[in-house]
């Protein structure tokens, strides 16, 4: 079977290794070259449409399951090209038993590192058996779908250790010209990643702070703030109402009091179906 494989790394000793044992295992099988980062694995994943990735779990800039995320938010849903569905996602992590049961559980596959050919082989096997299957039927859709449920199965909390909780943050010291200004949580509207900072929203006031939004969301209460995109967390009780736009089916937050609206992403949608 010919099919494309992207193969995000940040090891190159590691990626070369990957692509060898593919290569022997798979002949048919095209690797592209190799991203060395999270934010290039992502560029190129919705720019040359693998029918693959396999993505490291940590990468600098992103994470292999923030790629993920973000590569379910930016695919088309309609007028992908012939060949280009959604790719079948396997990651590639040396990091706890917690993560790998998860991954296996939701259906998509793993590899631990070092890469076992054994291991490695029943995964080429299983790719091969769901390529073929998907492309019989062309059940796109269905897979960027079965995409979305593995990916809020996992959640970005599979990357934190179960035995180490994560404390509720009710303060942020965020600066103001030549001063640092305590900004209680509780009077946060939603906060918004911008470029290398984190926007933080109150009635009255914007505020930035440097602590990157990943590292910002498992100190926040998860039944008051809500994470609507990946790059965006609104508190629950300043949401109004949210809108479907009849063209393109997007979905919009509307706050109170505020002008403002903020997208949905197609993997947080679901959170706003009716009851």
């Amino acid at each position: 079977m010919h099919a494309t494989a992207l193969i995000a790394e940040d090891e190159p000793l590691l990626a070369t290794a990957l692509q060898q044992e593919l290569g022997r295992l798979w002949p048919e099988l095209k690797l592209l070259p190799p991203a060395s980062n999270g934010q290039e694995a992502l560029h190129r994943a919705l720019a040359e449409r693998p029918d693959l990735c396999f993505l490291d779990i940590r990468m600098p800039g992103l994470s292999g399951l923030e790629v993920a995320h973000a590569l379910v938010e930016d695919w088309p849903e309609n007028d992908s090209p012939e060949g280009a569905d959604f790719p079948l996602i396997v990651f590639v992590t040396a990091y706890d038993q917690y993560a790998v049961r998860a991954f296996e559980a939701a259906a998509v596959d793993y590899v631990l590192k070092p890469v076992a050919p054994d291991r490695l082989a029943r995964t080429c096997e299983r790719l091969r058996m769901l390529l073929s299957r998907q492309r019989e039927a062309r059940q796109g859709g269905m897979r960027l779908q079965a995409a979305l449920e593995v990916l809020r199965t996992l959640g970005t909390t599979a990357m934190r250790p179960a035995s180490v909780p994560a404390s509720r943050l009710t303060m942020i010291p965020a600066g103001a010209g030549h001063a640092v200004e305590m900004v209680a949580v509780s009077q946060v509207l939603y906060f918004e990643a911008a470029d290398k900072y984190v926007r933080v929203q109150t009635a009255g006031k914007e505020y930035l702070i440097r602590t990157a939004l990943r590292e910002l969301l498992p100190q926040l209460d998860p039944g008051q703030f809500w994470q609507i995109h990946r790059g965006t967390v609104v508190r629950a009780d300043a949401i109004e109402r949210v809108v479907r736009d009849p063209d393109s089916g997007k979905l919009w937050v509307h706050l109170r009091g505020r002008a403002e609206t903020l997208l949905v992403s197609r993997l947080h949608a679901p959170r706003f179906k009716a009851w």
